[in-house]
């Protein structure tokens, strides 16, 4: 069965996560070094949590990250992890992963912020990822901030909060959501079902 690593680098929201993948049929741990992951058939990036720190865990590992995605390992980056895959971040200092150019931007000033609830997807490409998920379906955001790519082709997703922003991206063996799929009930389930479909037994 695929080992799937949730990589712990001090963000929320572990336990739900893996109790989501789990429903999935992955096997699934909690890692926190360059071990871990090397040993890791897929690899999870959670939210919620801090740019700035979260990067300082990642550096320990980055490396290793790097070149599993490079091998062809599947990733999924959840929120934060998300945010990650990206240069930089309005949220404060540090060097992104930079699998995709582009940065994250603070929501606008005139919407509540966070963004927090319910909110629709609009679906802009297909992909994997939303095998079975209808345009306009309700997925749940926790966020105060939203990545801007350079390069529209990584969108999948989009969703109206103040701005349309991108709500999932992917491109080749790299996924990531701004909404928590372990927070949406049987759609975010269905999304997790996909990327565990992704994984190379």
């Amino acid at each position: 069965m695929a080992n799937t690593v949730i990589f712990d680098y001090g963000a929320g929201n572990l336990l739900s996560l893996k109790i989501a993948l789990e429903k999935t049929g992955l096997t699934t741990s909690i890692g926190t070094t360059a071990e871990d992951l090397a040993q890791a058939d897929a690899i999870t990036l959670p939210g919620v949590g801090s740019f700035t720190v979260a990067l300082k865990r990642l550096s320990m590992v980055k490396e290793t990250l790097q070149t599993k995605v490079t091998e062809g390992t599947p990733l999924l980056g959840i929120c934060l992890g998300l945010q990650l895959f990206f240069e930089s971040s309005q949220e404060g200092p540090g060097d992104g992963l930079a699998f995709f150019k582009g940065t994250v931007k603070q929501l606008p000033g005139m919407v509540k912020v966070p963004h927090m609830g319910w909110n629709t997807l609009n679906i802009v490409e297909s992909n994997e990822l939303l095998d079975g998920i209808a345009e306009g379906t309700y997925v749940y955001f926790v966020h105060s901030l939203y990545p801007s790519p350079q390069y529209s082709n990584i969108v999948v997703t989009e969703t109206d909060y103040g701005t349309t922003f991108p709500s999932a991206v992917a491109q080749k063996n790299i996924y990531g959501t701004q909404f928590h799929p372990e927070k949406s009930g049987e759609v975010g389930l269905r999304i997790l079902k996909n990327f565990a479909k992704t994984i190379i037994r």
